[in-house]
């Protein structure tokens, strides 16, 4: 239930951050205490999951893929020299 709401929350800062963006050169709408106050609570609810990831023992890493990528493990692949052919 606190991994939706960190989530939840989450996205709400980073609508409200979206429909306030202003171009560049323009005055943002928000007061600069207010911007910081945003990264604050950003940065926090990141390290809340952080804690939450590490305590399920979740990848703390959420990374897009592929449904068709194959999985992340590590392959070795080995090279040979091609054996010359035998001459006719």
């Amino acid at each position: 239930m606190e991994q939706r709401i960190l989530m939840a929350v989450k996205l709400t800062l980073a609508n409200v951050i979206k429909d306030t963006a202003t171009p560049h050169g323009m005055r943002h709408p928000l007061s600069d205490g207010t911007i910081k106050d945003l990264r604050e609570c950003l940065a926090l609810i990141s390290a809340r999951e952080r804690e939450l990831a590490e305590a399920a023992g979740r990848p703390l890493q959420k990374r897009p893929h592929f449904t068709d990528e194959p999985a992340r493990k590590d392959k070795v692949v080995r090279f040979h020299k091609k054996k010359p052919s035998d001459p006719a």
